[in-house]
């Protein structure tokens, strides 16, 4: 491994400018500015980043916590942050809590086990000269393990925190909901059915809440007989489905595509034409999306500009200091969502 003694050897100088040079403070010609990047650039040297680390105190390193890798947003979200770390010269150490492939969707309510997973990897992120987190979670709610005494800074992403001290950026759920709903209503619909997820989930109560407001500002009276709650499956879809079309709507709005697919399973098994007798939206644009028949009018989830928003308060927060002055709520930032029309909503007028 070449050493940046050797480098300045090779260039005549001393090491104090090969290092100023690389760190951008030299004060010195351009023309030897330019000679020790090319030498820099023949051998392949790479700066002793833990050596860097103990000197600044500072590694350079963040980590992320995933709840697990194998949930639909979080590759998207991971690849981004990691793309914006690197470009600021930071490492990314990724934790995979494996939290669904242990316990399904169950875990969050057994804190006893969710802890037994997640003190450990704590406890190592302490121990490595790690710089900052980044909590990725699987489902939005609020997540009360980082609290104003945790010793580095901390972004969640995906999901909400109680600390002042921890921003949170997740899905701008509302205003998303309120776009679709809006664009329903916009083709004619009146009669709206939603197939929910889990009732007390965030997801399902702030995308009610952009239902609820599109269909009162557009001068509609809001029926709650036309929302239906299932458990994000496409089994709750299904059903979902069959409920909601004994009652007469013109348009069902699922708020997953996962669910979505058994609205479609539903009202194939019905001969009901989709886009002709029916009209169906979605949320989330997974890639199953595209491939249903008709291809799926949804809402594509901004996972890579949740990542790369989380990444940014993070290495802000690294480089300039924690302002003295929290603000007196958890600060959150909301991404909007981008709706992807395609061929399953049939204007009416």
């Amino acid at each position: 491994m070449v050493t940046l003694k050797e480098i300045a050897e090779a260039c005549g100088v001393s090491p104090t400018t090969v290092s100023n040079v690389i760190n951008g403070k030299a004060k010195t010609s351009e023309e030897t500015k330019q000679r020790i990047m090319q030498v820099i650039d023949e051998t392949g040297y790479k700066p002793n980043v833990i050596a860097q680390g103990l000197r600044s105190k500072r590694s350079k390193t963040i980590a992320i916590i995933a709840e697990d890798l194998a949930q639909f947003s979080s590759p998207a979200i991971i690849e981004s942050i990691m793309e914006t770390c690197e470009h600021q010269d930071y490492r990314v150490i990724v934790h995979n809590l494996r939290l669904y492939d242990r316990w399904q969707d169950t875990w969050y309510r057994r804190e006893d086990e969710y802890y037994s997973v997640i003190n450990p990897v704590l406890k190592d992120i302490k121990s490595a000269q790690i710089d900052g987190v980044i909590y990725v979670a699987g489902h939005a709610r609020v997540i009360k393990t980082f609290n104003n005494d945790f010793d580095l800074p901390v972004v969640m992403c995906y999901a909400f925190s109680e600390s002042v001290d921890v921003p949170s950026v997740v899905i701008d759920d509302e205003e998303s909901a309120y776009q679709m709903v809006s664009y329903l209503i916009e083709c004619g619909h009146k009669r709206i059915g939603l197939v929910g997820g889990r009732i007390e989930n965030i997801h399902t109560a702030q995308r009610l809440v952009g239902y609820q407001k599109a269909m009162f500002e557009h001068g509609l009276l809001f029926d709650p007989n036309l929302i239906y709650y299932g458990d994000w499956s496409r089994k709750s879809g299904y059903e979902g489905a069959r409920a909601l079309l004994k009652k007469n709507v013109t348009a069902l709005f699922g708020i997953s595509d996962l669910m979505t697919g058994g609205i479609y399973d539903y009202l194939y098994e019905m001969n009901i034409p989709i886009g002709k007798e029916i009209s169906v939206a979605g949320f989330d644009n997974e890639s199953i999306s595209a491939f249903f028949r008709p291809q799926l009018t949804t809402t594509e989830l901004p996972l890579r500009l949740i990542g790369k928003k989380s990444a940014e308060l993070l290495l802000h927060k690294l480089e300039n200091g924690v302002e003295e002055e929290l603000p007196d709520k958890p600060e959150v930032f909301k991404i909007p969502c981008e709706m992807r029309i395609r061929d399953s909503v049939r204007k009416l007028k």
